[in-house]
């Protein structure tokens, strides 16, 4: 009986494993992982397992040929392994288009990773966009997110 609640806690905290290899990326991991799961929840959602693994474009782009048949830089890719109503997946990051971007959207690469890391998670949670109108919803989804992260950050 014991390890089953032991099994059952482990559900409702979930393992947010994040990956940051060789690159050298300023986050607060602990209210980052708070983070990350309270955007899930607000979305009725349960973090199980989850991945993020930081990369460069050269990395991203072998897994953008390899899985998706994209031969072109991409931010991130999201793998979704969930089987059931707990988010499972593995989320690749480039920190270079992070930094790229960064500058083009004249934004912090902290405020932009933060961004894209929040646009991962909300594709496991269900959200697409692949049109105009899913686009919108996304965006405003992200806006949400990052709030909650200055809210969170803002209070440690």
């Amino acid at each position: 009986m014991r390890q089953k609640k032991s099994q059952e806690q482990s559900v409702l905290s979930g393992n947010i494993q994040i990956n940051k290899n060789s690159y050298t990326v300023k986050i607060n991991k602990p209210v980052v992982v708070n983070w990350l799961r309270q955007v899930a929840n607000h979305h009725g959602k349960k973090i199980e397992d989850l991945e993020y693994n930081f990369m460069s474009d050269e990395e991203l782009l072998v897994y953008n040929i390899e899985y998706l048949g994209h031969d072109n830089y991409t931010d991130i890719i999201t793998f979704d392994i969930s089987e059931n109503e707990c988010i499972n997946g593995s989320i690749l990051i480039s920190i270079d288009r992070i930094k790229e971007n960064a500058k083009a959207y004249k934004c912090s690469q902290t405020k932009e990773l933060m961004r894209v890391m929040a646009h991962g998670l909300l594709h496991l949670i269900g959200f697409k966009d692949k049109s105009i109108n899913q686009q919108k919803e996304m965006r405003a989804e992200e806006d949400n997110a990052l709030y909650l992260y200055e809210k969170l950050k803002s209070s440690t």
